[in-house]
């Protein structure tokens, strides 16, 4: 175990939600001593960067409330109990954008809010995509287009796109696309 380990003394749950789960734990620090760490537990989630023929990415355009605004980002959506990653990933493309794909690659993980949640992001790319119908939850509203990933970076470097998970994405894809990354 690492030195900087903190283990769990007593946990409670604080609050239960349809999406949000907050729990307080009491923990033992490195030095012997407690602490009260309280944390969103998430189930996980996934995102998918789709890749059109044409190398341009589906993407899409959301109204966020804890923001009151809109995002631009990539598909994404949280894996539901007992679902293997890549069935989410398959799930969410085709209820958000309509699209299936025929060829998966699992780039990696994203932990992106570390000091408050445990989320874990695993990111997909998909391509070979074939066109359908959204069939979106209900009560969810949203934009599919598509656009050029180097169209997308400028958006990040001008502010347009502050999704975090979305600006790691569009990072990733660039060195894929360059060859940096295998």
């Amino acid at each position: 175990m690492s030195k900087l380990a903190e283990t769990t003394v007593a946990s409670e749950s604080v609050f239960t939600g349809a999406l949000i789960h907050l729990k307080r734990d009491r923990v033992r620090l490195p030095d012997g001593g407690e602490a009260v760490r309280e944390y969103v537990d998430h189930p996980g989630a996934v995102m998918i960067i789709p890749l059109l023929p044409d190398g341009r990415v589906v993407m899409e355009r959301q109204f966020r409330y804890p923001h009151r605004r809109e995002f631009i980002e990539f598909p994404a959506g949280k894996i539901d109990a007992g679902e293997a990653p890549l069935a989410t990933a398959r799930r969410e493309l085709l209820e958000e954008t309509g699209y299936q794909a025929e060829e998966w690659l699992h780039l990696g993980s994203l932990d992106p809010l570390l000091s408050y949640s445990n989320e874990r992001i695993e990111v997909f790319r998909a391509r070979r995509l074939t066109p359908g119908e959204a069939r979106l939850d209900r009560g969810e509203f949203l934009e599919v287009f598509a656009a050029n990933p180097v169209e997308a970076l400028q958006w990040v470097r001008d502010g347009r796109i502050t999704d975090a998970k979305t600006m790691v994405g569009l990072f990733w894809l660039e060195k894929l696309q360059r060859g940096e990354w295998k």
